[in-house]
């Protein structure tokens, strides 16, 4: 899916790390929540409430899910599952653009 319909955008940007990751909210009908962002080269630790879907559309990154001591290489047209109440880390090799879609 290339675009949403029939959302509402939150226009205050949600801005992390000193300005390199940057997401805004968009809110569907039904009451589900997505952000759309953009990573800077860096590494960064999440922290989670929700479970999440992490798609990323462009860049290329590596992340080390909660429970493995593993680094697993994503690059765009990929995603991953984050389980609720988390942490995991992600360093970023080259600029990033993403869709953060969180579970109920």
């Amino acid at each position: 899916m290339s675009e949403f319909q029939n959302v509402t955008v939150v226009k205050k940007a949600n801005v992390y790390f000193d300005g390199n990751v940057v997401s805004r909210k968009v809110i569907f009908a039904d009451g589900t929540e997505k952000t759309l962002g953009f990573m800077q080269k860096g590494e960064y630790l999440f922290n989670t409430g929700a479970a999440e879907i992490m798609e990323i559309y462009s860049g290329e990154l590596d992340v080390q899910l909660p429970g493995s001591d593993e680094w697993k290489t994503i690059t765009g047209g990929e995603s991953f599952d984050i389980p609720a109440n988390s942490k995991f880390t992600m360093r970023v090799k080259t600029p990033s653009d993403y869709c953060c879609s969180f579970l109920k």
